[in-house]
C-alpha cells in the first residue's frame, strides 16, 4: 500500500496499491483481477489534472513502462504510440520522423492518454483540442477484454473515448493523423487590454493560434500571436541566452519569487503584477511548432478552466474583470485567454460549439475556493463548460444542460463499465454513480 498526491499536491490518496504493468496484456490482467475483487481501477500518467478524475481508490495503474512509438504509417499520416508516453517525448519521437502533431496545448509533461482523456486543448480558430487527432484507440474495458475502437470499428466507444474521462475503460494506445513537420513564428508581446478587447475578433482570424494573458489589477495584457510555416521557410529560434532569460529565468524563477511575495504579502500583489506586466518585452521568434506551443511551467500551481461560446469570449473577460476588481480579491496569477474549433465529440468542451476559454489559477497550496467560486459564478450566464482535468464544482446536473450528448455517453458508460469498475467520487459527481454501483 502507499499513498499519491498529484502535481499540484491538492489531490491525494493513502491505501493504494499501485501496479506497474509493462504491456497491454498485463494491464488487462489487473483490471481483471481488481474487477473480481470488488476493487476500483484507476490509470495514471503525470498527475497533472487539478481535478480529482485521476484519484485512485484502490488499484492505481502506473503506465510509466508503457511508452513509445508502437507504429509509424507514412503513407497516411498516422502514428500508434503507447499510452504512458509523456506528450514532451512523444513531440521529440514525432520530429524524428519528420511529423508533428497539429496542435498542443502549452504544457507537455502530460501522457498522451491523460491529455485526451481529460479534453486537453491548446488554441486556434480553425484547431480543436488533441482528441481531435485520434482516429483508433486501444482500451482495457471493465471486464479485462482488449478492445480497438475506430470510426469504422465500434465507432460509439470511439467517439465517446475520445474524451472520456478515465469512465469508459484504460487507453493502452492511441494512434493519431499527424501532419508534416513544420514551424511556427511567434509574435509575442504586450497589448492593452482595451485595444486586446476591441480587436479580439480580429486577432483570432489573422494569426492561427492566438491566446493572451491578463494582468489583474491593471490595464496589461501580454499576447501570444504564431503563424504556421512550412520547414523550408527556415528557422530563427532564439538564441539560448534569451530563451532561458525569458523563459526559465524571468517566466520561471522570477514569476516564482513574486507569488511567494504575494502569498506573505498581500499587500504586494498589485503592485508585483504591474511590475510583471512590463517584464516581458517584444520578441519574434521562428522555430518548430511543439518548441513554440508548449512552455516551461515550474511555477505550481491550482487551475480552473472554463469554455464559453467564442462570441462570448469578448462579454465574458469584461465580465471576469469586473467581477474580480469589485472584490477586493488580490490576484498574483494572469487569467489565460484561449479560443478552439467546434468538434463533435460528446463531451469535449468545444462540443458543437466554437469555444473560448477562461483559465484561472492560484498558487499550489493557497485556498482557491473564494476565487474560483467567484468567477465561475460571474460567467454562469454564458453556460460555462468546464476542463476535466481541471477544478470546478458542477455535478450532472448541471452538465447534463451544458452538453447536448450528456446522456448518450453516460449511456455508453453504463452499458462498458456497469458496476463501475473504472469510477471514482469525482466521475460519480460529474456523470452520477453507475447503475450496479
Amino acid at each position: 500500500m502507499t499513498s499519491w498526491s498529484n502535481w499540484a499536491g491538492n489531490q491525494r490518496a493513502d491505501g493504494v496499491t499501485v501496479i506497474e504493468p509493462r504491456d497491454t496484456e498485463e494491464v488487462a490482467k489487473a483490471v481483471r483481477e481488481a474487477a473480481e475483487r470488488g476493487q476500483k481501477v484507476k490509470p495514471i500518467g503525470a498527475g497533472h489534472s487539478f481535478s480529482g478524475i485521476g484519484k485512485p481508490k484502490d488499484v492505481q495503474l502506473l503506465l510509466d513502462n508503457i511508452t513509445g512509438l508502437r507504429h509509424v504509417d507514412r503513407d497516411t499520416g498516422t502514428v500508434t504510440v503507447e499510452a504512458g508516453t509523456r506528450l514532451h517525448r512523444l513531440n521529440e519521437l514525432l520530429a524524428g520522423e519528420g511529423l508533428a502533431m497539429t496542435n498542443l496545448g502549452d504544457i507537455e509533461v502530460q501522457s498522451i492518454s491523460g491529455a485526451v482523456s481529460t479534453g486537453t486543448h491548446g488554441t486556434g480558430r480553425d484547431f480543436g483540442g488533441i482528441a481531435t487527432q485520434i482516429v483508433g484507440l486501444e482500451m482495457i474495458l471493465a471486464d479485462g477484454s482488449v478492445v480497438t475502437c475506430s470510426p469504422d470499428e465500434r465507432p460509439e466507444l470511439w467517439s465517446a473515448a475520445r474524451v472520456g474521462l478515465g469512465a469508459l475503460g484504460v487507453i493502452t494506445a492511441v494512434t493519431l493523423r499527424t501532419v508534416p513537420l513544420f514551424a511556427i513564428t511567434a509574435e509575442e508581446g504586450p497589448m492593452p487590454l482595451d485595444e486586446l478587447l476591441g480587436r479580439f475578433d480580429e486577432l483570432t482570424e489573422e494569426y492561427d493560434h492566438f491566446e493572451a494573458y491578463w494582468f489583474p489589477h491593471t490595464s496589461s495584457t501580454l499576447t501570444k500571436r504564431n503563424t504556421r510555416r512550412p520547414l523550408h521557410q527556415g528557422l530563427d529560434p532564439l538564441s539560448g541566452w534569451k530563451e532561458w532569460l525569458d523563459d526559465e529565468f524571468l517566466s520561471n524563477t522570477v514569476f516564482g519569487w513574486t507569488i511567494a511575495l504575494g502569498k506573505r504579502r498581500k499587500s504586494l500583489i498589485r503592485p508585483l503584477n504591474r511590475i510583471a506586466s512590463k517584464a516581458l518585452g517584444t520578441r519574434v521568434f521562428t522555430d518548430l511548432s511543439y518548441k513554440v506551443f508548449t512552455s516551461p511551467r515550474r511555477v505550481r500551481f491550482c487551475e480552473m478552466e472554463l469554455a464559453v461560446p467564442r462570441a462570448s469570449a469578448v462579454e465574458s473577460i469584461q465580465t471576469v474583470v469586473k467581477a474580480i476588481e469589485a472584490s477586493g480579491m488580490d490576484i498574483s496569477f494572469p487569467v489565460e485567454l484561449r479560443v478552439a474549433a467546434a468538434d463533435d465529440i460528446p463531451l469535449s468542451t468545444a462540443s458543437a460549439r466554437e469555444s473560448a476559454y477562461l483559465a484561472f489559477h492560484l498558487p499550489a497550496g493557497e485556498d482557491y475556493t473564494a476565487y474560483f467560486g467567484l468567477v465561475a459564478s460571474a460567467l454562469d450566464e454564458f453556460e460555462p463548460r468546464p476542463h476535466w482535468g481541471k477544478l470546478h464544482e458542477m455535478d450532472a446536473e448541471v452538465l447534463r444542460c451544458r452538453y447536448p450528448r450528456f446522456d448518450e455517453f453516460v449511456a455508453l458508460r453504463d452499458s462498458v463499465d456497469p458496476r463501475g469498475v473504472f469510477t471514482n467520487d469525482y466521475l460519480n459527481g460529474v456523470l452520477g454513480a453507475p447503475p450496479d454501483r
